[in-house]
């Protein structure tokens, strides 16, 4: 019967759930690099045994770590990440201009056909990329030499590269998000960008109507429509149709359209899934109920799924690399939130359960579907 594998960044620390196909008995294994900030931890979809994690502290800095044992084992491997273009500056909370800094890795990337590639999207914003199983590390600096990099500026938790998604039909064909600066695309691999903010509406900024400077949350895309892009902006759920050369709003009958993660069930390209949390302000659900609510249309049309999920006095977040789905059948979709919990649903969204309950707040979560 085939698994899943679900791995936990977490604020003090990484772990890795398994459990079979029934997605009903679990297997908790960890805290990994214990007290360490793990911003992110991926699997390789070309060798399941291959992970990777983002290891950071304010006192000792950037460590990447590799696992090609499924998360049994770790090594470290290179952590010189060197900003190799233009210096530049960006534009800090206060109009004034800041020179690039590095701070963390966001996100990790790994190739869906080489277990050896992965790329990183770094604060302050740049993408990196290592072809040798992570021991060395380059810059892609064709983003920070497209030139609007002085208008760009840091969100609430940073001015992170935070979503990286490869075409799975064109690898030459990259998105990534920046917060707050926007989204961007690449149709060389990297070498070049151009924004795709068009049809974004950002009203805390000084031209809502700009080519950067919104503050995207999370891109998310169906390998069966890689043209099809769902996002989840600062306030506002958005959809393209013609691969991020514009946007509509589909935030619907939402109770609030102002979240982190967004998510695409592994077999219907038109179903999505949104955390919606009360404002920028405070960051929780909306009257203490944590919902999941699920579009079965690609957007416009909602529900709430709440079956299982507490719906009174709950007041915890669930952050943008913190949802994602396998790909078995029932699909399953989990997240994890700020209170440690992390919560599967084997049927969709229909019933949650939580797999663990009393975890450091969790930065991330994502799912392998094994063999």
């Amino acid at each position: 019967m085939s698994g899943v594998r679900v791995l936990v960044g977490t604020r003090k620390g990484a772990f890795v759930l398994t459990a079979d196909g029934r997605r009903d008995r679990w297997d908790v294994a960890g805290p990994f690099f214990a007290g360490w900030e793990i911003y992110h931890v991926k699997g390789s979809p070309a060798d399941p045994e291959r992970l990777w994690a983002s290891q950071s502290s304010s006192w000792f800095g950037q460590q990447i770590q590799r696992s090609d044992d499924g998360g049994k084992t770790w090594e470290p491997v290179g952590n010189e990440f060197r900003y190799e273009g233009v210096p530049g500056t960006h534009q800090w909370y206060d109009g004034t201009p800041h020179p690039w800094e590095f701070a963390r890795v966001w996100h990790l990337e790994p190739s869906r056909t080489d277990p050896d590639f992965v790329y990183a999207g770094v604060e302050d914003a740049a993408l990196f990329c290592s072809s040798d199983g992570g021991k060395s590390w380059r810059e892609l600096p064709g983003l920070r030499e497209h030139g609007s990099g002085p208008a760009w500026q840091p969100g609430a938790g940073g001015m992170c590269l935070h979503t990286i998604l490869v075409d799975p039909t064109n690898a030459q064909r990259l998105y990534i998000a920046i917060s707050a600066a926007g989204a961007f695309r690449s149709d060389d691999a990297g070498k070049t960008w151009q924004p795709i903010n068009r049809g974004l509406v950002s009203e805390q900024i000084p031209n809502p109507t700009a080519e950067v400077g919104h503050c995207v949350h999370r891109l998310a895309l169906h390998p069966s429509r890689p043209n099809v892009l769902f996002m989840q902006k600062h306030w506002d759920v958005m959809r393209s149709d013609d691969a991020g050369e514009s946007w509509r709003e589909v935030s619907g009958n939402l109770p609030t359209d102002f979240g982190f993660p967004i998510d695409v069930h592994a077999h219907e390209p038109e179903t999505i899934y949104v955390v919606p949390i009360k404002s920028d302000s405070e960051h929780f659900p909306l009257d203490g109920k944590l919902q999941v609510w699920r579009s079965r249309s690609g957007g416009d049309e909602w529900e709430a799924l709440t079956n299982g999920l507490p719906q009174r006095d709950c007041y915890v977040n669930v952050l943008r690399d913190a949802m994602a789905v396998d790909a078995l059948d029932p699909c399953g979709v989990y997240f994890g939130t700020t209170g440690g919990q992390v919560y599967v649903s084997p049927n969709a969204g229909d019933r949650w359960e939580p797999i663990v309950r009393d975890l450091p707040p969790v930065l991330s979560v994502e799912v392998q579907t094994l063999p």
